[in-house]
């Protein structure tokens, strides 16, 4: 647990909704939408949960603001939900989220994989998106070689499997086998563990992460080998903000979005507004004790302001 005060849940509600095959658990932090000033739809990356954005979800308390946390399809609560799988199935998913808590415009936030699938929604359905926001992902890129390809995917992917693939004697294990993430030294913190633990399950002696293999191979296939999905971005229109992290996914000096793919973008996107958030990695822009979440927050309420008073 953190040093400081423990933190509350800021996901007060949770509720079921109903998409092809089953339902789609999703978490609401902040006022009911028909109360509230906007509304964000925040999406999780390819390994994560709905619990990524807990940090960011505390840091939007200040504002009048709604944010619905879905568990992507095969993750965390909605990890037994069965196919179909990839980025149409997500933008489906997605706009049942809306229809259910009755929102026709939302901001859409995203993080690493979770920035794709939001611009995917942005450029096929405009109208259900009053801005982006791009974390540490969403930027487009030219087709890869199948050598990069696999690199990625196992970067992306294979820890995930490994860590699929082994079992816990406690929760306390797992969150010990967490701590040692290079990604989080310093910035580990109730919010973190959150997380966590969100995707655990089972029982003492055989706790496992819980997570639909077929669903991350998918995603990461279509993003890594699919145009459509690799520049959705060039397709939008609107406001958009993209905040990248410096660091990479083990706080290494290799950023998720690389200078040059960078100054794609803002060649692309001259009007986007970019934050380059020092002192963050790629999961430390999202998460956790750091500078990262208050920006995020920041990002969302900014866009949320401007789309609205426009």
């Amino acid at each position: 647990m953190s040093a400081t005060c423990p933190h509350s849940d800021p996901f007060r509600m949770r509720c079921a909704v109903p998409v092809a095959g089953g339902v789609l658990a999703v978490a609401r932090a902040g006022p009911p939408p028909d109360h509230a000033d906007a509304v964000v739809l925040a999406i999780h990356g390819i390994t994560a949960n709905m619990m990524a954005w807990a940090s960011v979800a505390r840091e939007l308390a200040r504002y009048r603001v709604t944010m619905l946390a879905p568990d992507l399809r095969g993750r965390g609560e909605s990890a037994a939900l069965r196919g179909p799988y990839g980025f149409a199935a997500h933008v489906a998913d997605l706009l049942a989220v809306l229809d259910h808590a009755g929102v026709q415009r939302a901001v859409l936030a995203g993080h690493s994989m979770g920035a794709y699938v939001a611009a995917r929604l942005a450029a096929e359905h405009p109208e259900r998106a009053a801005g982006l926001v791009l974390v540490d992902g969403g930027a487009s890129f030219d087709g890869i070689a199948p050598q990069a390809a696999a690199a990625g995917h196992a970067l992306t992917v294979g820890t995930a499997m490994a860590r699929h693939a082994m079992t816990f004697p406690s929760a306390e294990g797992y969150v010990d086998f967490w701590r040692q993430h290079p990604a989080f030294a310093g910035a580990w913190n109730d919010d973190v563990e959150a997380y966590v633990l969100h995707d655990l399950a089972g029982k003492p002696g055989a706790f496992r992460y819980v997570i639909n293999t077929d669903a991350i191979e998918t995603d990461s296939r279509e993003l890594l080998s699919d145009p459509i999905n690799r520049s959705a971005i060039d397709r939008t229109h609107g406001a958009i903000r993209l905040l990248r992290a410096p660091r990479g996914t083990l706080d290494d000096e290799h950023p998720m979005i690389p200078r040059p793919l960078l100054d794609a973008f803002t060649a692309r996107h001259p009007a986007a507004d970019l934050d380059e958030v020092a002192g963050v990695n790629h999961y430390t822009l999202l998460l956790g004790e750091s500078p990262g979440p208050p920006r995020v927050a920041a990002a969302i309420e900014a866009t949320a302001r401007t789309t609205t008073s426009g």
